[in-house]
């Protein structure tokens, strides 16, 4: 549910941005920026439901691997209750295949535990400030070959946030996938 919300944001967003480039096509500055405003309110409130949907995979993670541990135990139960009888028995071969099997349950539950603790992390919500606006609405008028009216103060070039965006899309993915 909190994926469809996110993906909802994010065409609400396109709409904004493509109302957006309308309104400085027509030199109506003042909804644009109203729109600039909408259109980066959706990008993080769909970034902030990606985060919310993430942390709500964290934790179906760790109760997944709460009941694993459960099952890891029992078997690791009947591994050594399978020693025990193959020590006694001296059986060395089967007591070669118990081991292996032993070896495999433990090489499961460390990928396990690592792709929890890989899932988890601290999320901060952000603001929309009013050069993120200004920068946005320049960026979408030169994209498109338009001019803004000179009511706006020159801005810096954008700078994009590549690193945040970027692991949380890495972390979505390994969680899509690992389900």
């Amino acid at each position: 549910m909190l994926k469809r919300q996110a993906k909802k944001c994010e065409k609400d967003e396109k709409t904004e941005l493509a109302n957006m480039k309308k309104d400085i096509a027509k030199g109506n500055t003042e909804q644009a920026r109203i729109r600039a405003e909408n259109v980066i309110r959706k990008k993080n409130e769909g970034l902030n439901l990606m985060k919310l949907s993430s942390r709500v995979d964290a934790v179906a993670s760790r109760v997944q691997t709460a009941v694993t541990m459960r099952q890891v135990t029992g078997a690791m139960t009947s591994v050594v209750r399978g020693l025990e009888k193959n020590m006694k028995n001296m059986n060395l071969e089967q007591m070669s295949l118990v081991m292996d099997t032993f070896e495999t349950q433990f090489e499961d539950l460390d990928v396990q535990t690592g792709y929890m603790e890989g899932t988890i992390g601290e999320v901060t919500a952000k603001s929309t400030p009013q050069n993120e606006i200004d920068l946005l609405m320049r960026q979408v008028a030169d994209e498109s070959g338009l001019e803004l009216k000179d009511d706006m103060q020159e801005l810096p070039v954008p700078q994009e946030e590549v690193g945040e965006e970027a692991l949380l899309n890495e972390r979505l993915h390994r969680l899509r996938n690992a389900v």
